[in-house]
């Protein structure tokens, strides 16, 4: 394995778990050793246990299809064989929470993809371009848990993705008011139209707790810590409404803001492309080289055509133009399972292993 860490995917038979799987085949840093899941699920090989549910247009990785499934709620045991866990489980949110502390106590690193702990005070939520530095949080986590290695770090909601970044490349011009629609695919529900044929030629405006997440996920992101836990920002003020559209990857934002400091559209898009974070200074292994693109043409981005920029793990902006009523208006798209899932949760996993939180057991 010439050094690369063990990495167990807890909830692997998902959707998510699946992405994790195919994204982590041969990563640098990182080997998928072990899969967890439901018991109904466990001491199956991970090909018998996903069986015909195999979602992702790649094929299964053969590295991981004799795996056995072990029992995921066998904290110690899963623990014992890995250096870290990507979490991707399907329980409750207080289950969650409970089991992502049991394995962080268990001396074993979670990078989680749920939203249980995303509240969590000195619970990191991290778009590692935006603020790495709340990563320095762990160490007052670990003091709570009375742990030495183990903790929990999070990313973000899929939603925020398309939309986050912009803004705070604009953080120089003090965007105060934002109005934000989504339009979000229908694998962040974890389907796909064979599993969801009612989303076919259909638009549904409700997707439960995506709008609350929308609005103030992204004020803790730009927040800052204190007292050793993360006090959330207090502007710009955020209103979203999120709505679930017939596309399988691809969560799209149609967005308003208003700016306190005059900009131009000259400057408002250099700001864009020229924005970088700690990611690419470091050369992390899934960071994109570009993390925005903006698109001079008009009918763009499309998810088509531009939902797999830098391997899906890139934002595409296009369409910003003079509001009558707000300052500007933009369309933003990214990847949801990609960026917005399981590839951001792999670059925090690449950061935490950068900045010496992660390491081998």
């Amino acid at each position: 394995m010439s050094g690369k860490l063990k990495v167990g995917i807890l909830g692997g038979t998902g959707m998510v778990g699946q992405r994790f799987i195919s994204l982590l085949e041969n990563h640098p840093w990182f080997e998928v050793t072990l899969v967890a899941a439901s018991e109904r699920s466990a001491g199956k090989t991970y090909k018998e246990a996903v069986g015909e549910r195999w979602k992702m247009t790649t094929p299964m990785p053969e590295g991981v299809k004799n795996l056995v499934v072990m029992n995921v709620n066998e904290v110690e045991k899963v623990a014992s064989q890995v250096d870290f866990v990507f979490s991707a489980v399907d329980m409750t949110k207080e289950e969650i929470k409970k089991i992502e502390e049991e394995y962080a106590k268990a001396e074993t690193p979670v990078v989680s993809n749920n939203s249980a702990h995303r509240w969590t005070p000195d619970v990191p939520m991290v778009i590692p371009e935006i603020n790495p530095e709340h990563m320095q949080v762990i160490e007052f986590q670990k003091k709570r848990l009375g742990t030495k290695k183990g903790f929990v770090a999070v990313k973000p909601n899929c939603s925020i993705q398309s939309y986050a970044p912009v803004l705070t490349a604009w953080k120089e011009f003090e965007p105060y008011e934002v109005v934000a629609s989504t339009y979000q695919a229908i694998s962040g529900a974890g389907k796909t139209f064979k599993d969801w044929p009612e989303m076919v030629e259909n638009i549904i405006p409700y997707i439960g707790g995506e709008e609350e997440k929308s609005e103030l996920e992204p004020l803790r992101i730009w927040g800052e810590i204190k007292d050793g836990v993360i006090v959330p920002a207090t502007q710009p003020v955020i209103t979203c409404q999120c709505i679930r559209v017939p596309v399988l990857n691809g969560h799209t934002a149609a967005v308003y803001v208003k700016l306190k400091k005059k900009a131009s559209k000259e400057q408002l898009v250099e700001k864009l492309v020229s924005f970088k974070g700690l990611p690419q200074e470091l050369e992390l292994p899934s960071a994109p080289k570009q993390f925005i693109q903006y698109m001079q043409e008009d009918n763009r981005p499309q998810v088509k055509l531009d939902v797999d920029f830098e391997n899906g793990m890139g934002i595409s902006v296009g369409r910003l133009r003079e509001d009558k009523v707000y300052d500007w208006k933009f369309v933003g798209l990214s990847h949801n399972t990609v960026r917005g899932a399981a590839g951001g949760a792999v670059l925090c996993a690449e950061l935490l292993k950068a900045q010496g939180y992660i390491t081998q057991k």
